[in-house]
């Protein structure tokens, strides 16, 4: 292995200030041009790229090496920074004034041709982007993403450690307590038929932190869910996870709003307003359709069930009669949309669940509506009044269940903003949703579930409720949304034995299961818990969001694809008879 001459700047630093200087800049070969007597490179790496030129009268030595050079070839190239000649300038790079006239090249490493360009706009699968994740992320694009991750974690830790949280790491295995997502199971080679799970949450422990008496931890710490993927879903994930004693809603979300400034403001150099706006959740549902509603666009819900309550009209009539709601919003200047436009409205509401749509057209002579022949004149005016229809708009409403009926009208909501491009760019709307449903029925299993999770405090005023009405009692959960994106999320959580086992019973997990799956929390509430809450942050999401990308795995070094596999490395994948054999694993 041959030596070589180490760097004195990177391929980004370079400007006039160095012209004169002999540098040395090593990297990867990004473009090549030979001009005939003249050959040019752009020799890239990380920080940016810096123009070398080759020529025989400098030294004939490198300009004969410099003919083999090929994309991607890792190089070192010493030479003399020089201005570039007038009219040759590149504005769009900041070492677009200067070139380095090679004296000396060294090729380090030949490369074969990439199979795919290493630029930002190429049009190739992320199948094969992910296959050669090395490659795509030599990509200025992807280096940026990581860079603005690293500066995430940077700020955060600077921040939580300035207000006297510890980081405090918890582990990766761990006892299997699942509620929600699947856990991922691992076995025990020591311990026969038993296994450990990977974390779906550090919940558990960091409560007992507070128990112990660490009040205010934090942790960015890899979490695991194996549940169907998308998007802005992995099998691992990253989370910032913080939590507090003696504290109350507001003391958590205050500190939280101190690190989104701070993110905002380091990374993207965004003056974030502080304190957020809060709704409670049913302020966000019946006004946008949403527990994370988008309010960088208006298009807001108005109930119109008092106004039909006794229509002749039976599916608005009997609806508030069963307890549902009669809403809708109006959409400026949509009063002209054609039929088989509504038709695609229709379709599209009754593939979410609704029974129909009904529209109202407000048009400078009159008002009219898809049921007139059902509903009186004054209840369509009235209708359009309420929901803010003015001459050239469209109204649209939804009957039906509550919670239903207006999450179909906030999912029409957010149809009709991006058809109408309704959606401003560059704009940061931070939101807070309070005041959660402690508990939901599930059908499926015939039980309450947990809203956030089986942690989470009700509201002291609602306490009694979980004898009387469990579904009326309220949350001390609070969510942090973005842009119709939830960021984060937590609450206040129970620490008392008693009201904790409580709710375990109204989650159906009996005094039996709470001990096998929780009697070490159980049993530390009794040791002198304080009263604690926390949050925790999407990392992944928030990234994504702060780079504008369309997918976590374009902010994540090392991703899965929607189907849980590492084309790169080839996993999950089978492993050798003899390790399930140590295992006491068999496959079928």
């Amino acid at each position: 292995m041959t030596s070589y001459t180490k760097r004195t700047h990177t391929c980004g630093e370079l400007r006039e200030i160095h012209i004169g200087q002999t540098v040395t800049v090593t990297g990867w070969v990004d473009v090549r041009r030979d001009l005939g007597g003249v050959v040019f490179i752009d020799l890239r790496d990380r920080y940016g790229k810096t123009q070398v030129v080759f020529a025989p009268q400098h030294d004939i030595t490198a300009y004969e090496k410099a003919q083999s050079l090929r994309s991607e070839y890792v190089i070192s190239v010493t030479g003399k920074v020089e201005r570039r000649p007038v009219g040759t300038e590149n504005p769009e790079l900041p070492t677009g004034t200067i070139d380095i006239t090679a004296m000396e090249l060294q090729i380090l490493n030949k490369a074969e041709t990439p199979p795919f360009p290493i630029e930002d706009a190429i049009d190739v699968s992320e199948e094969l982007r992910l296959k050669y994740r090395y490659l795509d992320l030599r990509r200025p694009m992807m280096q940026r993403n990581l860079l603005a991750r690293h500066r995430f974690y940077q700020i955060t830790r600077a921040y939580y450690d300035r207000h006297g949280f510890i980081e405090v790491e918890t582990p990766i295995l761990m006892k299997s307590t699942p509620e929600g997502a699947r856990d991922f199971l691992v076995p025990s080679r020591i311990h026969r038929g038993k296994f450990y799970a990977l974390p779906q949450s550090p919940q558990t422990y960091k409560q007992i932190l507070m128990v112990a008496g660490y009040d205010r931890y934090f942790q960015i710490v890899k979490c695991f869910r194996d549940e169907d993927l998308r998007a802005d879903r992995q099998p691992e994930f990253t989370q910032i996870d913080v939590e507090m004693s003696f504290v109350d809603e507001n003391d958590v979300l205050a500190t939280t709003e101190g690190l989104i400034a701070e993110l905002w403001s380091g990374i993207l150099n965004v003056d974030v307003k502080v304190p957020f706006h809060r709704l409670t959740y049913k302020e966000a549902m019946e006004k946008y359709g949403s527990d994370k509603p988008d309010t960088r666009f208006r298009l807001e819900i108005a109930d119109c069930s008092d106004i039909v309550a006794k229509s002749s009209f039976r599916i608005f009539s009997e609806t508030v009669a069963q307890g549902g709601v009669v809403a809708g919003f109006a959409v400026p200047g949509q009063a002209t949309i054609t039929r088989n436009q509504l038709d695609g409205l229709t379709d599209l509401a009754k593939s979410l669940g609704a029974g129909g749509l009904v529209y109202v057209r407000v048009t400078d002579e009159k008002v009219e509506s898809s049921v007139d022949k059902f509903v009186s004149p004054e209840e369509v005016k009235s209708i359009a009044s309420r929901i803010g229809a003015k001459a050239g708009d469209l109204g649209l409403l939804i009957s039906g269940p509550w919670q239903k009926a207006l999450s179909i009208l906030g999912s029409l909501r957010l149809e009709m903003a991006n058809r109408l491009n309704l959606i401003p760019k560059g704009k940061w709307n931070f939101l807070w949703v309070t005041d959660f449903p402690l508990l939901e029925y599930s059908e499926e299993e015939k039980r309450f579930v947990a809203v956030h999770h089986p942690f989470t405090s009700p509201k002291p005023e609602d306490a009694g409720l979980l004898d009387t009405d469990p579904l009326k009692a309220r949350a001390r959960a609070y969510d942090l949304v973005l842009n119709g994106n939830e960021i984060a999320g937590g609450s206040i959580r129970i620490y008392n034995s008693e009201l904790q086992s409580k709710m375990f019973g109204l989650l159906g997990i009996g005094p039996e299961e709470a001990k096998a799956k929780f009697g070490f929390l159980l049993e530390a509430f009794k040791y002198g818990a304080p009263p604690h809450g926390g949050i925790a942050y999407g990392v992944d999401r928030m990234v994504m969001l702060m780079t504008g990308m369309k997918s976590i795995r374009d902010v994540m070094a090392f991703p899965k694809t929607s189907s849980g596999l590492s084309l790169m490395d080839d996993s999950p994948s089978a492993v050798d008879e003899k390790q399930l054999k140590e295992l006491h694993i068999r496959t079928i």
